[in-house]
């Protein structure tokens, strides 16, 4: 059974970082391309970043230069280091497979809140 488990969020002001983490277990992990994706309240689900099993990235234009993704195969953990946040960045985060994520992959998410 897949199980991805995000953690790393929290409340940060404007300009702040923080690192969130995605824990991948009943997958193997190395194999897998990943993708961290995030949803705001009223708006749909967003794609934020992707990384393939080859460790290749790709950005929204809306994270580019800010964010940086990465994985570590042998902790089976992504992470998302996220810089220079914005209010415009609050969310909830979560991470799944990509291309396309699995529907029984989607986990709690972690919130991240950025105050202005």
């Amino acid at each position: 059974q897949v199980q991805l488990v995000e953690s790393g969020g929290g409340l940060v002001q404007a300009g702040g970082s923080l690192r969130l983490s995605c824990a991948a277990s009943g997958v193997i992990f190395r194999i897998s391309d990943m993708g961290w994706f995030r949803q705001a309240p009223g708006k749909s689900r967003e794609w934020v970043a992707g990384i393939t099993r080859a460790g290749g990235t790709n950005y929204a234009d809306s994270v580019k230069g800010r964010f940086t993704i990465s994985r570590d195969n042998a902790k089976n953990t992504m992470y998302l280091q996220m810089n220079q946040l914005k209010p415009e960045d609050t969310a909830v985060y979560y991470c799944n497979f990509q291309p396309p994520p699995r529907v029984d992959a989607w986990g709690q998410g972690t919130q991240v809140t950025v105050s202005s």
